[in-house]
């Protein structure tokens, strides 16, 4: 007989590694120059600098990671709503 928490265990680990990668990709940085707007972004997604002709502009960043918090919740949101009617159809 299969071991039934077996499953819960790998969900561990697997949230475990999301942490781990999370954790990794805050420590990361990315900047991009394009048509006088200079953008510093964090690895995960996270909008650190907005540069404008050489102004700093951190509304706009502040919008922008507003934007991206409010997809990744629809996001969950819609993984969550997939998986309880996936479940009921089986």
């Amino acid at each position: 007989m299969a071991n039934p928490f077996g499953a819960l265990g790998d969900l561990q680990k697997l949230q475990q590694q999301a942490q781990q990668m999370q954790s990794a990709l805050q420590l990361e940085q990315v900047v991009v120059e394009k048509n006088g707007v200079k953008v510093t972004m964090r690895g995960d997604q996270v909008v650190q600098e907005i540069e404008v002709d050489g102004v700093i502009e951190n509304r706009i960043g502040e919008a922008v990671n507003e934007a991206v918090k409010k997809t990744q919740e629809l996001a969950a949101k819609k993984l969550i709503e997939i998986s309880t009617q996936q479940g009921q159809n089986q």
